[in-house]
């Protein structure tokens, strides 16, 4: 049986990152970068497909585990009848994304524990056994454009085209391994001392974590959790470009042995305004504002050609292709790499992209005038597009709709236009762009609505319910007092909550076009909270955010979704869009509970549309 998704460990360096299983190993990396091909992808398959494990040789007694404090740096701690060792996993930044190692130390806290490792590279997601050779500092491997080099003192010897040693550790010991990763055609690094590398990675994640804001107190209750999202958050972050992946996973399903399952190794326009808020509310306005560039670089050019998810460098192809050596987690097949959601039409993405911009505006980013420009060409466009049907926010797979959300964001594009305007004197036909945006509304109103539900739809002449229109008030579209909102609310508190949580859609009663069922969204669940603080639900929202953060693991890590009925996370890990959802909605509960703890640019609720 594979190991549970919320077994797993996260460390990364802002390039790359790998999975840690509580077992000592490594069962996914990807190098150099998080979209790059996996050489170890035991995640996906079995040992066969790549891994690299270091752990006692005898009989475990207990296994405990933490990240090192405000830190990516994972340390895991293993006790036999002999003693004691820690496992010290993490990647250090690095100034080149190329040159990208994973250093693993071992260090004896008690008594003498005989350990193993044992590394199996498969480059190419798996498939490729790469040439190995020893070496004086302990082996390279090469396959294709790739290299890779284990340094450690350790003797190493092959067995079984995988590469082990066996060593014992005790008094205080460290002993260190550092995987290397160089392109084939380049010369590689010295490797540095891993002890000196180590405390510099230390420092420099409390230096950053140190610019936090959020509530500006540790012994704030959801300090623990917020924190740990924001170093989430910046781990998946690909520092180069300011681009955040949406995880560093793919295919890890969204039901188990079903086919729901999808790579996440890319950049949504969709995530990115509350992402913006996310950072700023805690004080990171500098990755905030690398995000808006990677945006505006990234959408750059033909408004007809806008995507809805880019490359971690703006790359617009992303072809989605199935990996049929790979016998997926849990049996969950097809493997996908790849998103061919990057074709779909998706009439949400030019509002969230004029959302971001807006907001980029109320938190006084430097203005640019070539960014209003490609604004207003995206408006022009949009002006004949969006009555047109489309995806949709969860990229179906079953036909285009009627989207209400889609609309609601349309009508949130127009609405920023006229604000901009308003509100900062830039120049635009805002008499049309009024006119628009009210003969959308009035659309919404007459056909997103539906009488005998009390309650918004998922699409135009539907009866399915969907919690993306959650984000109807706080958009702005309608004040959390109007009644229709709250109806919305109570009907989707009705049809949608699963064991106290909230699913995106029911499947049955939904056009996503694919087999089987999945487990309840967790950013959905999240926008319920910020609705219930809307509606001055208070209560209800802390209860809602307490039984989400009991549902991380215990690194504090959330995958995409959650199945109540087996007790399990489900789908990509760690996900971005979960750990952002549970930022924002902490920064909501700490801005409702008074006016105290309210920072100058104002609750992430509201969006900053005023």
């Amino acid at each position: 049986m594979s190991k549970a998704i919320e077994d797993y460990g996260f460390i990364g360096n802002t390039v790359s990152g790998a999975l840690v299983a509580r077992d000592g190993a490594i069962d996914w990396l990807c190098l150099p970068r998080f979209d790059s091909d996996a050489c170890c992808a035991a995640l996906l398959g079995g040992p066969e497909h790549g891994y690299w494990r270091i752990a006692p040789a005898d009989a475990l007694k207990c296994v405990t585990r933490r990240y090192r404090p405000q830190t990516a740096i994972l340390e895991t701690c293993f006790e036999t009848a002999e003693g004691k060792v820690t496992l010290i996993d993490f990647m250090p930044f690095t100034d080149d994304e190329h040159y990208v190692d994973v250093i693993r130390l071992v260090r004896g806290d008690a008594g003498h524990v005989r350990m193993r490792m044992e590394l199996c590279l498969r480059l190419g997601y798996g498939q490729v056994v790469p040439w190995v050779r020893s070496q004086e500092y302990g082996l390279s491997a090469v396959a294709g454009p790739d290299a890779l080099q284990l340094h450690t003192p350790v003797e190493l010897k092959g067995q079984n085209f995988t590469t082990v040693a066996e060593f014992s550790v005790g008094g205080e010991a460290v002993i260190p391994f550092t995987l290397a990763y160089h392109l084939s055609h380049r010369s590689a690094r010295p490797a540095a001392n891993a002890q000196t590398r180590l405390e510099e990675t230390t420092a420099r994640w409390h230096t950053w974590i140190g610019r936090c804001q959020f509530d500006c107190a540790e012994e704030h209750p959801w300090y623990e959790a917020v924190t740990r999202s924001l170093i989430t958050l910046k781990t998946l972050t690909f520092s180069p470009t300011g681009g955040i992946v949406a995880a560093p996973t793919t295919s890890l399903p969204e039901h188990l042995g079903g086919t729901r399952n999808w790579d996440y190794r890319f950049c949504w326009i969709r995530d990115a305004t509350l992402t913006l808020y996310a950072l700023v509310s805690s004080g990171y306005r500098q990755e905030a504002y690398a995000w808006r560039e990677w945006l505006l670089r990234a959408a750059a050019g033909d408004p007809k050609q806008l995507q809805i998810m880019y490359g971690l460098s703006g790359e617009r192809r992303l072809t989605e292709v199935e990996l049929p050596w790979l016998p997926g987690y849990e049996h969950s097949r097809p493997v996908r790499i790849g998103n061919a959601a990057f074709k779909q039409r998706q009439l949400d993405v030019p509002g969230e992209l004029m959302d971001v911009l807006h907001a980029g505006r109320k938190l006084q980013f430097e203005h640019s005038e070539h960014s209003w420009r490609l604004q207003k060409t995206i408006l022009r466009q949009l002006e004949q597009d969006w009555n047109q049907p489309d995806e949709g926010i969860w990229e179906v797979r079953g036909g285009q709709r009627h989207f209400t959300h889609s609309r609601l964001m349309c009508w949130t594009a127009f609405d920023r236009a006229v604000k901009a305007v308003e509100n900062f004197g830039l120049s635009g036909p805002v008499e049309r762009w009024r006119a628009v945006r009210e003969e959308i509304h009035t659309d919404i109103c007459r056909n997103g609505w539906n009488a005998d539900k009390r309650a918004f739809v998922q699409y135009y002449g539907g009866e399915a319910l969907d919690a993306s229109i959650l984000l109807m008030a706080e958009v702005g579209f309608l004040p959390p007092q109007d009644e229709r909102f709250r109806t919305t609310v109570e009907a989707i508190e009705r049809e949608l909550i699963v064991d106290g949580l909230v699913l995106r859609y029911r499947a049955e009663d939904s056009p996503d076009g694919l087999p089987g069922d999945e487990g309840v969204f967790l950013a959905c669940s999240f926008w319920l909270a910020d609705a219930y603080v809307m509606l001055g639900r208070y209560g209800d929202a802390v209860a809602l955010f307490e039984r989400l953060l009991s549902l991380r693991n215990d690194l504090g890590l959330l995958a995409e979704e959650y199945d109540p009925r087996i007790g399990r996370q489900l789908g990509n890990f760690p996900q971005a869009f979960s750990h952002i959802a549970l930022i924002n909605t902490a920064n909501n509960l700490a801005c409702a509970r008074g006016p105290a703890k309210q920072r100058a640019d104002g609750p992430g609720r509201h969006r900053l549309d005023e």
